[in-house]
């Protein structure tokens, strides 16, 4: 009978840890009312730690029904860590494993003797940090999905919904192939003591059921540049057009972070794809009442490519390269976050693979910024942002750590 331990061995996959670079998607309410406090939904990227078969402690089994299955832990480390940055907080927040509870589970058969598709499951415990905050949870997180490969890595420009979904719910949602979700929630997190356990009765905030119910998916990119950036934003409001500075640093998880893949990364032929798969500048309008923050959209990725489309790696795309992102936008607000409705194509030219110093701007059409039902409450009609200081990288690490 076919078993994981032949897939496996016929990837020649060393005993050795998968890092991995992970994208995700959480909906907090803060504070210790589940029903009046503010909610967010935040996207967060990061480096992760698998551990599988064939290291020790992890080998593949079959069950008394005949379904052959092998257990994962899903770790981090030091310099290893999920991040993105709170709107509401005004700070970044950081994901970590609990030392104290692994965060365990298994991958098994659906089918007896069929390696895939398979089913995932992961118990998750967390360590939740911002600059003034440490968080735990008290149950487990237990997450889903359906996989076709371990590890379960997605193409690149993956939805990871079937549909798009407009708005952060909390409604019905129908999650892609390989993408975890949260499948018990909400879930209460307490502060924690210096040993991790949670502390009291009163939480500091909840993850919640909504359109990104804690999901996650995995994705393997030649190259990670995750960038400060500074620049502003043209918006049209009640016909009047007011320009918007907004800045961002990658080291406070702000800023953006984009992937590149080189042709072996993915199956569209020849050339470069690029990924904007963290965005989160924060700004002043009058217009719209206060702090405003751009960031990319979870259901909607922001795809385009880097150099002339025909190179088969990284290191044939020459330089300064060409640099095009179809970005799908939100703009969050005092009174509630607005979506574009549709895709702006920002280009320019990057100077190296050292981004510090290359610009992009606006260079399509304008589009409405639209509430979750529809309604067209203002127009994104110019941006422009230059690079600052960035991380480079395979992989992503806390803070620019290695």
């Amino acid at each position: 009978m076919t078993a994981f331990r032949e897939t496996y061995e016929s990837l020649n996959l060393a005993p050795r840890p998968i890092r991995a670079h992970l994208l995700a998607c959480t909906t907090v309410v803060f504070g210790g009312d589940y029903y009046a406090g503010r909610r967010e939904t935040i996207n967060l990227t990061g480096l992760v730690q698998i551990n599988t078969w064939p290291m020790a402690g992890f080998e593949t089994r079959v069950d008394n029904e005949g379904y052959s299955q092998l257990e994962q832990e899903l770790n981090s480390a030091p310099g290893l860590g999920v991040q993105g940055f709170s709107y509401e907080l005004d700070d970044r927040i950081q994901l970590l494993s609990n030392p104290l509870l692994p965060s365990t589970g298994l991958v098994r058969q659906i089918v007896p003797g069929r390696n895939f598709p398979a089913q995932m499951h992961l118990r998750r415990f967390g360590i939740l940090e911002t600059s003034t905050l440490r968080l735990t949870h008290r149950n487990a997180i237990d997450t889903y999905a359906v996989i076709d490969d371990v590890p379960p890595y997605t193409k690149p420009l993956t939805r990871p919904y079937h549909g798009i979904p407009r708005g952060d719910g909390p409604f019905d949602i129908a999650h892609a192939p390989n993408v975890l979700r949260g499948t018990t929630l909400p879930e209460a997190w307490y502060p924690a003591d210096d040993d991790n356990e949670p502390t009291g009765i009163t939480p500091a905030l909840f993850f919640a059921p909504s359109a990104a119910p804690f999901m996650s998916m995995l994705v393997d990119p030649s190259m990670i540049m995750q960038v400060s950036m500074e620049g502003s934003i043209d918006v049209e409001v009640n016909g009047r057009t007011e320009r918007i500075d907004v800045a961002g640093d990658h080291l406070n998880a702000a800023g953006g972070e984009i992937l590149l893949f080189e042709p072996g990364k993915h199956d569209d032929g020849a050339g470069v794809l690029a990924q904007m798969s963290r965005l989160a500048l924060v700004g002043h309008s009058d217009a719209l009442g206060g702090r405003v923050m751009l960031r990319a959209s979870w259901p909607r990725p922001s795809g385009g490519a880097l150099g002339e489309g025909n190179e088969d790696s990284l290191a044939q795309v020459r330089f300064a390269g060409d640099l095009h992102l179809d970005a799908e936008f939100d703009l969050i607000t005092p009174a509630g976050t607005l979506y574009a409705a549709g895709p702006v194509r920002l280009g320019g030219k990057l100077k190296d693979l050292q981004p510090a110093g290359s610009e992009l701007a606006l260079g399509s059409v304008d589009t409405p910024i639209m509430a979750a039902d529809g309604t067209a409450r203002a127009r994104l009609t110019g941006a422009r942002f230059t690079m600052r200081d960035a991380s480079v990288g395979e992989h992503a690490y806390v803070n620019g750590s290695r």
